[in-house]
């Protein structure tokens, strides 16, 4: 037995000597160039086709495509009794596309047989307010929004999106008065397997999390800023189910820099502050950079883009154009959106 011991450990040596550190992509700068720009603000924007489509949604009732091969974009409003609805959140699947409105009433949309957008759930409350939306698998979804009854607004589609059903608040971890969440970039939420994990803000900045595809939840506190309806958690993201990263701060006062940056390593149970007062602002999106090892971030907002090559310790400003959101194509391409643009980033050592 002694023998067999000593052999595992000397294979397990074996295996730590070979094994293969990942390098780092260590970015020194970010070159930046508008594919789609109109007066339309976009806060959310899918990658579908194995990235060969960005797909968008904005204010004015706008969304469209972009085909990143050709460079050809499609656009399209849409309105609803006489009303031009606002888009802050989008979701994908294999063959269909989502978008929900913010403010009331909250009308969510998904790609029809005749590929119109057809309206599949309304709802119409005078607080209802929509921010992000995910999909765990072709068939099953949620969004998220605020308070309407004194819980936290989940509906949830086990059908592929056709329809939508609400979750009762005796489900639903209890939240604080005026506590909310953002709609500004459509990653406050994040799904990982059966799991999903959403981020809130304002009263109190805290974590919901489910196990379960949202059959039962969880709230975790966290140490990040709060106590503003303008500060909170507005961006999480995780590279696995046990590495997560938040940013945030507030909107308003886009200098602050404490508190507005967090890291978890045990999946999302407990948070740590890190990288206060590092010059990295209020920023409402954060994404781990394909194969980065949870150790490289790019954070984007109206503070300009930011990278981090230590797991968030450390930050490094690319550049001072402002972006509401962005996802990554591969570890060196990004698309973002903002303000009247959508464009290609693209990232270099």
């Amino acid at each position: 037995m002694r023998k067999f011991s000593v052999l595992v450990a000397i294979l397990l040596a074996m295996v730590g000597c070979n094994k293969k550190e990942i390098p780092l992509h260590n970015f020194k700068e970010v070159a930046i160039t508008p594919v789609y720009t109109d007066a339309v603000s976009i806060r959310t924007l899918e990658l579908m086709n194995d990235g060969a489509t960005v797909a968008f949604a904005g204010d004015g009732g706008v969304f469209g495509t972009f085909n990143t091969n050709t460079g050809k974009v499609r656009g399209n409003e849409i309105e609803y009794v006489g009303v031009q609805p606002e888009f802050r959140a989008t979701a994908h699947t294999k063959n269909d596309f989502f978008m929900i409105s913010v403010g009331n009433p909250a009308l969510l949309y998904k790609t029809g047989k005749q590929g119109k957008m057809e309206l599949v759930y309304t709802e119409v409350h005078e607080n209802v307010f929509y921010d992000s939306m995910k999909f765990w698998n072709d068939m099953e979804g949620i969004a998220v929004g605020d308070a309407t009854d004194g819980c936290a607004s989940i509906i949830i589609t086990r059908d592929g999106g056709n329809t939508w059903e609400k979750l009762a608040c005796d489900i639903v971890p209890e939240i604080k008065d005026k506590e909310a969440f953002f709609a500004a970039s459509n990653t406050n939420i994040v799904v990982y397997g059966n799991e999903t994990w959403i981020a809130s803000g304002g009263a109190r900045s805290a974590i919901l999390y489910s196990p379960d595809k949202g059959a039962s939840w969880e709230l975790f506190e966290t140490p990040f800023v709060s106590g503003k309806e303008s500060s909170g958690i507005f961006s999480i993201d995780f590279y696995d189910r046990m590495h997560g990263f938040a940013v945030g701060g507030d909107y308003v006062d886009t200098r602050l820099d404490e508190n507005n940056k967090a890291v978890t390593e045990d999946g999302g149970r407990t948070w740590k502050i890190v990288a206060n007062n590092d010059g990295v602002g209020y920023k409402s999106c954060v994404q781990y950079v394909p194969n980065g090892n949870a150790n490289e971030l790019v954070a984007v907002g109206r503070t300009g883009i930011s990278y981090s090559k230590n797991a968030g310790q450390n930050w490094k400003k690319l550049s001072d154009e402002p972006f509401y959101t962005f996802r990554f194509l591969n570890d060196s391409v990004a698309y973002a959106a903002g303000n009247a643009i959508i464009a290609k980033l693209t990232f270099k050592k």
